[in-house]
């Protein structure tokens, strides 16, 4: 899962991209609200959080732009504003969600998880073929074995196994895993894909990760 933090204060922000990538998520961290704007606008993210004194671009005034423009991502503002009346402004202004500063971790991530249920599946695992992957311990099971997977190697495969059949652009695997400001180079993502291939080997799956050339990757059935 993607998200966009939108934090101005640096220590804060690097703080936080720290525990979210711990907890299997990938985040792109900007500093002001125009650039939370501008990669709202070019990216594909499945949740903000967003800090409310911005520069250039406040927080209430960008919830507002994003709202008005028809984008309805699930936002979790994030502030040292405690009022019970910039809360209500907050929440009317369109945001899912208001966490105030100082805030427990476990809470932070219990928030995410709230704003951000209603796109994920209702059952906490996925199984295609003989093997199963459950989203709660990251873990990925056949009857015989289990291996708990790192965090770019889970959120691949959650990918995968999501769209069973489907193919997944190189492309938007590096932009949802990595994202655009990501100093890795394009074929890292088949570098994962070759772990994640030797993982189901060694699981004895009867799926298989089939790469169609110059276009992307796509779990299948093995006949």
């Amino acid at each position: 899962m993607k998200l966009l933090l939108a934090e101005d204060e640096l220590s804060l922000s690097k703080a936080l991209v720290h525990i979210l990538e711990k907890n299997h998520y990938t985040v792109d961290a900007v500093y002001n609200g125009q650039d939370a704007l501008d990669y709202l606008e070019t990216g594909s993210y499945d949740a903000l959080i967003l800090d409310l004194m911005l520069p250039y671009v406040d927080g209430i005034t960008l919830l507002k732009k994003i709202r008005a423009n028809g984008n309805y991502i699930p936002v979790l503002i994030l502030s040292a504003k405690s009022e019970v009346d910039d809360k209500v402004l907050g929440l009317d202004s369109g945001a899912n969600d208001y966490l105030t500063k100082p805030f427990a971790t476990k809470e932070l991530l219990a928030r995410i998880r709230t704003i951000t249920r209603s796109m994920q599946s209702p059952d906490s695992k996925l199984s295609f073929g003989n093997i199963t992957l459950d989203r709660a311990t990251y873990e990925l099971s056949s009857g015989m074995d289990s291996f708990r997977l790192a965090n770019k190697e889970y959120q691949m495969m959650e990918l995968l196994m999501t769209n069973p059949k489907q193919l997944v652009s190189t492309e938007l695997f590096f932009e949802k895993i990595w994202g655009y400001d990501s100093d890795a180079e394009l074929n890292v993502v088949w570098v994962y894909i070759s772990y994640l291939r030797k993982k189901l080997n060694a699981l004895h799956a009867n799926i298989q990760i089939k790469a169609t050339r110059n276009a992307g990757y796509s779990l299948e059935e093995m006949l």
